[in-house]
């Protein structure tokens, strides 16, 4: 089988605009790119399945039946990309909860090793640790 070229397009802009979404600093937006994502791997799972029967015993012969993997897949990347999104509004909604905005703040260690770095660019010596 090969697959549509819409679904193909499809796949890749669903992936561009959920990593693009996944890099932002809101928590809102990342929930978005999660779902995004989720679905893109969905239809890319889709993609690899063969069209064919119903994968019952009895209701046709055993070559013309489509392979039931891709189908358990995609199953099951819908129950992890659901507990993702619960988990990722969960902290959005606590994070606008405890402080109105749910904007990812840089961690003070990072901060303090940015200054560093910046002040060993700016002397022009580099420490050899």
């Amino acid at each position: 089988m090969t697959p549509n070229l819409v679904y193909v397009v499809i796949v890749g802009v669903l992936f561009a605009a959920g990593v693009a979404m996944l890099l932002e600093r809101s928590l809102t937006r990342v929930l978005m790119g999660m779902i995004l994502l989720g679905n893109g791997v969905n239809l890319l799972i889709l993609l690899g399945g063969k069209a064919g029967a119903p994968p019952i015993v009895g209701a046709a012969n055993e070559r013309d039946m489509a392979d039931p993997l891709p189908q358990i897949m995609i199953l099951t990347a819908i129950v992890i990309t659901l507990g993702m999104t619960a988990f990722l509004l969960a902290l959005a909604y606590r994070s606008w909860a405890m402080a109105g905005h749910d904007e990812v703040q840089d961690d003070v260690e990072d901060q303090r090793i940015m200054r560093l770095a910046e002040t060993d660019q700016g002397s022009g010596t580099e420490d050899d640790r």
